[in-house]
């Protein structure tokens, strides 16, 4: 039941909130395509919430014009603009059955007949069978269909979700962010979600504006954001990076390898994969993926493939999570680095202490800015104020 929509891309310019001497959103630019899931992701205190919200008209911007396409809703109040807001809370109508809460809308507006766009809805979100079921008698992830339903119903132009999961379990969160998508796709109208989920923000939307201090850090689809973070701040945020300090020896040529020394030997990343230019004798940190790395005690090194970049090492720490095994390795350097490896099988000589050769591909290596904190986006330093975002 897709629905054709007329109102355009959302549309941020200049966009700013500052609460006395506290700037809770610096002045940006984003625009959100017409038809896509959008996320804004970061951690709490970040902007993001506040950003949602003065789309939203419940916070008025202190500088700056939203638009949504052609027209400029900056001014309007809530009531006036095409948009509807999905919250953590649900805050559904305990008084009244799921029909009646997702019709609530409609009635409000004095639409006597609402009985087929309810059940419209109702199908939409597979809940076909509970019209006349109260709130309390649903799931979570139930009621949190309800509560999306009562907001599309209304045909917004624009869906905006503010943490719409953070209260469901980590099992039901994983199956609502799948059911979220599937709504989305099926009916084909812009939806904002914000989150501090990394998970989550990459699982469901299209593009993913990562805010940091009031700010976008970095734009774009999750996968590239994944592959190719453009600050340490992304690289840390968005799932773990090993990040290595090092000296450039040699900077190659536009579509040659940068060679790097650390961790006691060399370090090769393609040139196109720095965000920063690689200059002889200057710094730079080089980082990879826990997932691209692969581990063996040191009497397989021979087995290894020529032009791979190689660390050797000692394990210091070994987790089983189940998929995967999760391994802290220390080089004589005093680095440490993180490996996940898949349990297809049971390896011998990965315990606790053995000496090993980690290696990798250097195409799947980064290279960043070395004037960053190699902590910013971790849970020690996640780089972002210590104010929680304005609700």
């Amino acid at each position: 039941m897709t629905q054709q929509q007329t109102g355009g891309d959302v549309r941020l310019t200049g966009i700013s909130k500052t609460y006395g001497s506290f700037t809770a959103v610096k002045p940006l630019d984003l625009t959100v395509p017409q038809g896509s899931f959008f996320a804004l992701l970061g951690a709490s205190g970040c902007g993001k919430t506040t950003t949602l919200r003065m789309i939203a008209g419940l916070e008025e911007a202190t500088t700056g014009t939203i638009r949504l396409g052609d027209r400029d809703i900056t001014d309007l109040p809530p009531y006036k603009r095409p948009v509807n807001t999905v919250f953590q809370s649900y805050a559904l109508f305990p008084h009244l059955d799921i029909a009646e809460n997702i019709a609530f809308g409609l009635r409000r507006r004095g639409i006597k007949s609402v009985k087929k766009q309810v059940a419209d809805m109702l199908d939409l979100v597979q809940l076909g069978d509970f019209a006349k079921r109260k709130p309390h008698q649903l799931s979570g992830g139930q009621q949190q269909r309800v509560a999306v339903a009562r907001a599309l119903i209304n045909h917004p132009q624009v869906l905006l979700l503010d943490e719409p999961l953070g209260a469901l379990d980590l099992k039901l969160r994983r199956q609502m962010q799948l059911e979220l998508k599937r709504i989305q796709t099926e009916v084909g109208i812009t939806f904002i979600h914000v989150t501090h989920d990394q998970e989550e923000a990459m699982t469901m939307a299209d593009t993913v504006a990562v805010m940091n201090g009031g700010r976008v850090e970095q734009l774009g689809a999750p996968a590239d954001l994944y592959e190719n973070p453009g600050t340490t701040f992304v690289a840390n945020f968005l799932g773990t990076s090993n990040l290595i300090e090092g000296e450039v020896v040699s900077a190659g040529t536009t579509g040659g390898d940068v060679v790097v020394a650390a961790c006691g030997g060399k370090l090769r990343l393609p040139s196109e994969r720095c965000t920063t230019p690689a200059a002889k004798g200057g710094r730079l940190l080089v980082g990879v993926r826990p997932e691209k790395i692969s581990i063996a005690p040191t009497d397989e090194a021979d087995a290894i493939a020529d032009g791979r970049n190689r660390v050797t090492g000692r394990i210091v720490d070994s987790s089983f999570i189940g998929v995967s095994t999760q391994y802290v390795v220390e080089n004589a350097t005093g680095t440490a680095l993180q490996v996940y490896e898949q349990n297809v099988e049971r390896r011998a000589g990965l315990t606790t202490g053995a000496e090993v050769v980690l290696h990798w591909n250097p195409a799947h290596t980064f290279g960043l800015d070395a004037a960053q904190s190699m902590l910013a986006g971790t849970t020690g330093d996640a780089g972002v104020e210590t104010v929680e975002d304005a609700a």
